[in-house]
């Protein structure tokens, strides 16, 4: 077998302090199954103005006659949706035992219940995708912690252990539970590190062989075709009593030896790490900007737009707006407004004062909406995300009509659609969902509330009404995605200045592509009409790509209440 080269030997290094012979001999049998590219291929562009991903789960979609997967595939194919959105991000699909599928209990199979990889790989010929990796911890009933607890040799530190009498007390965690577990061992009681529940038990890293097993997964989850692949809970990786257990140069370290094995063994494969904390922590995960994540998700984005459409004070979203950047050309940020969690707070920490977080919690359960808490280590709880779909979150469905409400929601997901990054649509968003109070009183999980399964006959009926919040919502999403796919200045890497306009609920910025027609994103994010005075646009006319209008430069810019203008330098579309 071939020796491992040095800088795989040195990426190991930074995460171990040495070369383990395990981990060294497995690398070098993956690395040897690398498929040479050809030279005269070049490079191929990381990303571009169409990538738009979906979120969703794996059986979001249900019908009689055929398996989830397919049947998902089969209606974003019938809505023509297969030309508006490049990837879908199927949440994890393996089989599970809770948490909505982050219980992974085989890492390489596909729940029989959602279908099965023919399925994954017919809708890979429609759309690129995208892959979990749920590699912090794994279900109770992985085969690893069955033989973990059996006590065989070959799994006794596969899971990350701790004596309770341990000063944990600097540990952050995300849930309000006990971070350890005691289960029976073949060699007695054995308290297991559960950081997210006592059915999810956390992988020890700093045994070699677990490396190895994840990276194995990570290349064969390319191998079935994902583009891009999530990493999710990513920040929790190393335990190291004494310390947050967060963000820990070991699991820096891990991401770049995961980075670097995918860049030579399956190319073109996208990292994104999932870290639902504060925005500069976040940033972190980019590393050198060539040797880390690809791709960050924006979790400011979420608190700071919704903050902005409820108090009409756009100050904040601008001055973070300001100061977006990324270490390299190699590097973007993943943009969403929703996702299967629900609206992370930790995110809005040193952006937004207390007391506008707490109106956001306040606002949250006025609209039938949950708080979820996390724990401190002086046992104070404090909320840690918002429960509740993005569109009720902007609106009160039962006091503001459908025509209005929809203008709020898209107004914010147009703003998302046009920044600087990757944007992201999670279903529920995409087909206006509202709330399911219903899910949550029948489970007492509050993120059922944004994580309702439909049946197919179900969706197309609820999408039928003409005048309906769900009908407008999902029309209008595919209008601003059909006009988002002719903006070349929507390119993730574009060059993106912010306006200086009034904060009174008015917010701007400029994206443009060398080579490219620049576009000027205005968005009006009050109740009230307000007026844009002359600003120093490069041409004498601006047409406006949403409202299919031009605009005289030399008169004030009318905007109505949250509406959001995409404007070109030009009289007329075309020319």
């Amino acid at each position: 077998m071939q020796s491992l080269d040095v800088a795989t030997q040195d990426r190991v290094r930074d995460v171990y302090g040495y070369v383990p012979e395990s981990l060294a001999k497995g690398l070098s049998a993956l690395l040897a199954t690398a498929v040479d590219r050809d030279p005269a291929s070049g490079n191929p562009a990381l990303w571009d103005h169409r990538d738009v991903v979906l979120i969703t789960y794996a059986d979001q979609v249900r019908d009689d006659d055929t398996a989830p997967i397919e049947a998902q595939r089969r209606f974003l194919v019938d809505h023509g949706l297969n030309r508006l959105i490049r990837c879908v991000h199927f949440l994890p699909f393996c089989p599970s035992t809770s948490d909505d599928g982050f219980s992974v209990a085989d890492y390489l199979q596909i729940d029989p219940d959602f279908g099965d990889w023919d399925d994954v790989a017919r809708t890979g010929a429609d759309f690129d995708l995208m892959f979990d990796l749920v590699l912090n911890h794994s279900s109770q009933e992985h085969e690893w912690f069955r033989k973990f607890l059996q006590g065989d040799p070959a799994y006794t530190d596969y899971y990350a252990t701790a004596d309770p009498a341990d000063d944990l007390s600097m540990v952050v965690r995300p849930r309000a539970l006990p971070l350890l577990t005691p289960f029976e061992a073949a060699d007695g009681i054995r308290h297991v590190w559960t950081t997210f529940s006592a059915d999810q038990v956390d992988l020890n890293y700093a045994n070699p062989d677990v490396m190895l097993a994840m990276i194995e997964t990570f290349v064969q989850y390319a191998r079935h075709g994902a583009r891009i692949i999530r990493l999710d809970a990513i920040a929790f990786l190393w335990k190291e009593i004494g310390t947050s257990c967060m963000h820990l140069p070991q699991t820096h370290a891990a991401v770049c030896l995961m980075r670097h094995i995918l860049d030579l063994v399956v190319p073109g494969t996208l990292v994104l790490t999932e870290t639902n904390v504060p925005h500069v922590e976040n940033l972190s995960y980019f590393g050198q900007g060539d040797d880390e994540a690809h791709m960050v998700y924006q979790f400011s984005l979420p608190p700071l737009l919704l903050d902005a459409v409820h108090t009409g004070d756009t100050s904040i979203l601008r001055e973070w707006m300001m100061t977006l950047s990324t270490p390299s050309a190699e590097t973007t940020f993943f943009n969403f407004t929703s996702s299967h969690d629900g609206i992370g707070m930790r995110p809005a920490e040193g952006l937004l004062p207390q007391d506008r977080l707490d109106q956001l919690v306040d606002r949250t359960r006025q609209h039938g909406g949950r708080v979820s808490m996390r724990s401190h280590a002086d046992g104070r709880e404090t909320p840690y995300e918002l429960n509740i779909t993005y569109l009720d979150a902007v609106a009160d469905r039962h006091r503001v009509p459908p025509p209005d409400h929809s203008r709020r929601f898209l107004a914010t997901q147009a703003i998302m659609l046009s920044m600087p990054g990757m944007p992201a649509i999670y279903f529920h968003s995409l087909v206006g969902s509202p709330n399911d109070e219903a899910a949550v009183v029948e489970t007492g999980i509050n993120r059922r509330i944004n994580r309702h399964k439909y049946d197919r006959a179900e969706l197309e009926a609820t999408l039928s009404g003409p005048d309906s919040l769900q009908r407008r919502v999902f029309d209008g999403y595919k209008r601003l995605l059909e006009v988002r796919l002719n903006c070349p200045a929507f390119h993730p890497s574009a060059r993106h200045d912010v306006l200086d306009l009034p904060t009174d609920g008015l917010l701007g910025f400029l994206r443009q592509m060398d080579g490219e027609l620049p576009v000027t994103v205005v968005a009006n994010l009050s109740d009230e009409i307000r007026e844009i005075e002359q600003i120093d646009w490069p041409e004498p006319f601006r047409y406006d790509l949403l409202a299919e209008e031009s605009v005289l430069s030399d008169a004030p810019l009318t905007m109505r209440p949250y509406q959001v203008r995409w404007l070109i330098n030009r009289d007329e579309r075309t020319g």
